[in-house]
C-alpha cells in the first residue's frame, strides 16, 4: 500500500473567510479538500506514464474540527485500490489537537492532451 503525507501551515489565504466558504479565520473545507486531492495526485504521479495525469471524480470528506491560522495541518493519502484507470484513496488530516478530517477519494487516469481537446471541443459547440 502506497501512502504520502504532506504538512502545511494554515495561512490567511486558506481560511473560510478568504475563500468565501464562511466567515471565520479557520482552515476552509475547500482548502482542506484541495490539499487532500493534491496529496493523492502527488502520490500517484510517479506511477503514471508520460502524457498521463489524473482527474478527481469523487471526494467525500467529513470535516470534524476547525484548525486556526498558524497551525500545521498534516494530510495523509493512502492508495487503497487500483482498478484499471481508477485509483481509490483513504484520506485523513490532523493538526496539533488531533484528527481534523477523514474521507474517501477517487481519481481516473487520462491522457492530458486528449482530455483537454475534449474539454475545448465541448465548450466550443
Amino acid at each position: 500500500m502506497k501512502e504520502m503525507t504532506v504538512s502545511r501551515e494554515v495561512t490567511e489565504e486558506m481560511t473560510a473567510q478568504r475563500v468565501g466558504s464562511g466567515s471565520l479565520r479557520v482552515l476552509a473545507t475547500p482548502a482542506l479538500i484541495a490539499l487532500m486531492e493534491g496529496t493523492a495526485c502527488e502520490l500517484i504521479a510517479p506511477l503514471l506514464d508520460e502524457g498521463v495525469t489524473t482527474v478527481g471524480t469523487m471526494i467525500a470528506v467529513d470535516h470534524k474540527a476547525a484548525t486556526p491560522v498558524g497551525s500545521k495541518v498534516t494530510v495523509t493519502a493512502v492508495l487503497t485500490k487500483t482498478e484499471g484507470r481508477k485509483y481509490c484513496f483513504d484520506l485523513s488530516a490532523r493538526d496539533e489537537a488531533g484528527i481534523v478530517a477523514e474521507g474517501k477519494h477517487e481519481r481516473f487516469a487520462v491522457f492530458s492532451d486528449r482530455f483537454m481537446q475534449k474539454v475545448v471541443t465541448m465548450h466550443d459547440s
